[in-house]
């Protein structure tokens, strides 16, 4: 019996894996063809054809839509996490009246559709002089990363022990010092979860980047991929879309494999206490 439970879980788990892998699997054997072989099914590769690949980047500015996903992508997650981590510390071990509906009123706005705050966003960005700049995707996509950030930093600082903060403020250090020598080491594993987190949601974010944003050369690489063009105005490019696809892939993979450990880390961490 318990060897038919172990194999109907690793099938289970075979069948979950081709789900998830199967359709980046596709895009890569997708991005090597081109003409009419893109509307045949073929399941193995036939050939390794790079001109789609090299389509991307000669057709548009891709390598800059690249960079201004990673200056937009890098920035949100240093300022998600500096002021999560700071909010997170006066939320988690400072006792003020109206914590909680403030709490809540953050995760309320996390809520929202992005649609219902688009008009909003759009008139501030707009007012502060931030459209079709970088600074304006950073600012809207920070009302994106910043509410979930808050609430798992908060989540994380209330299960560290009280002992260690009041030791450090017997030894005469400050709340500042407290929270970036004593506290930020130790919440490093759910630092790096929701800061990969917050990479992955402001990489992908589409609609504010399409919305505010007016030139190519100010595009993140979700619109800059929608909107691609081929050799005719009739012609949809899906074997340079795939190929594109692939390369804004590749990095989100490589930061999952590089932060496993401590991915792991931050999702367990405070679920035993003691």
């Amino acid at each position: 019996m318990k060897r038919l439970v172990r194999i109907g879980f690793w099938l289970l788990v075979l069948v979950i894996a081709f789900f998830a892998l199967f359709p980046f699997y596709y895009a890569i054997i997708s991005s090597f063809r081109s003409g009419s072989e893109l509307f045949s099914v073929a399941y193995l590769p036939e050939r390794f054809d790079l001109s789609n690949y090299v389509a991307v980047f000669e057709r548009q500015p891709f390598g800059l839509n690249i960079l201004n996903s990673i200056i937009v992508s890098g920035s949100v997650v240093a300022l998600s996490l500096a002021l999560g981590i700071t909010a997170a510390y006066a939320f988690g071990r400072i006792a003020f009246r109206g914590r909680s509906l403030l709490l809540m009123t953050i995760l309320a706005v996390s809520m929202f559709p992005q649609v219902a705050v688009l008009a909003g966003m759009f008139e501030l960005i707009r007012g502060f002089g931030l459209y079709n700049t970088l600074p304006g995707l950073i600012l809207a996509n920070l009302m994106l990363t910043l509410p979930f950030t808050i609430w798992v930093l908060t989540t994380f600082m209330r299960e560290l022990p009280k002992e260690i903060e009041e030791a450090a403020f017997v030894d005469g250090a400050t709340p500042w010092i407290v929270v970036r020598r004593v506290f930020l080491p130790l919440m490093a594993p759910a630092a790096v979860t929701t800061g990969l987190l917050a990479f992955i949601v402001s990489w992908n974010e589409f609609l504010f980047a399409l919305t505010f944003t007016l030139t190519n050369e100010r595009r993140t690489v979700p619109p800059a991929i929608a909107l691609m063009s081929g050799s005719t105005a009739y012609e949809l490019p899906w074997g340079a879309i795939m190929a594109a696809s692939v390369v804004v892939t590749i990095p989100i993979i490589a930061l999952v494999l590089v932060f496993q450990r401590k991915i792991v880390a931050g999702l367990t961490a405070g679920a035993v206490k003691g």
